[in-house]
C-alpha cells in the first residue's frame, strides 16, 4: 500500500498511570488525495503485548488461562445489568517490557502465568487490538509444551489470580464454530491452528 501524508500538529499526555491517555491533533491525506482538516483524537496507550496459544502434547489439549476482568463485567452488563460474570477464558498474554523483544516477553509471560517453560515459539502474526482508540499491538505465538517442562506453578505474579484451563482441541474448535470465544487473541490463534494442525503431531 502506498504511503500517505500525515501531519501530527501536537501530541500531549492527558493521563499518566498504569495506562495512559494521549491527545493527538492530526491531519492526514484522504482517499481522494486531499488533506483532511485537523482532528483531535484521544489514544489509550498501554504499549504492546504478547499472547501465546499453548498445546500440551501429553494431554492433547490447549492450555488457557482464566481470570477476572472488570472490563468484561462492564461490557457484559450492557446485555444483562445484573450479571456478575467478569471471568474470561483467554490465550495467556502479557505486556512487553521496554528491554524485551516480543519473543522474550512471550517466554517470560508463559512461565509466570502457566508455569510452562517454552523455547522458540512459533510466530502467528501481529495485530492491533482496537485501532479506533488504542495503539496496542498484540504479537501472537503458538508453542508446544509438556508436563515435564513445567518448572513453575503459574498463576501470575503480584496480585494476579490466574487459573489454568486445559481444553481439548475438539472443544476449542467447537466453541470457535459456535461463536463462544470472547477473547480475540484466542479466536485468531484457534483459526490459525485449524490451518496448521500438523503442528499438533
Amino acid at each position: 500500500m502506498q504511503s500517505r501524508r500525515v501531519i501530527i500538529r501536537s501530541q500531549k499526555r492527558l493521563f499518566d498511570d498504569v495506562f495512559k491517555i494521549d491527545e493527538v491533533t492530526v491531519a492526514h491525506q484522504r482517499s481522494d488525495g486531499t488533506l483532511s482538516g485537523e482532528q483531535r483524537r484521544l489514544i489509550f496507550e498501554r504499549g504492546d503485548g504478547v499472547a501465546v496459544l499453548l498445546f500440551n502434547v501429553d494431554t492433547r489439549s490447549v492450555v488457557l488461562v482464566e481470570q477476572f476482568r472488570v472490563a468484561s463485567l462492564i461490557g457484559r452488563r450492557r446485555d444483562d445489568p445484573a450479571t456478575t460474570d467478569g471471568w474470561m477464558i483467554e490465550a495467556m498474554a502479557g505486556t512487553i517490557d521496554p528491554h524485551e523483544t516480543a519473543e522474550q516477553a512471550a517466554i517470560r509471560e508463559t512461565l509466570e502465568e502457566t508455569g510452562y517453560q517454552i523455547q522458540n515459539p512459533v510466530w502467528i502474526g501481529k495485530f492491533f487490538s482496537s485501532p479506533g482508540g488504542m495503539s496496542e499491538r498484540i504479537f501472537l505465538y503458538f508453542a508446544r509444551v509438556s508436563d515435564a517442562a513445567r518448572p513453575g506453578r503459574g498463576g501470575g505474579i503480584d496480585d494476579e489470580d490466574i487459573g489454568i484451563v486445559q481444553m481439548s482441541i475438539e472443544e476449542l474448535f467447537d466453541r470457535l464454530a459456535r461463536g463462544l470465544i470472547d477473547d480475540a487473541k484466542l479466536a485468531i490463534a484457534a483459526y490459525w491452528l485449524q490451518s496448521h494442525r500438523q503442528l499438533l503431531g
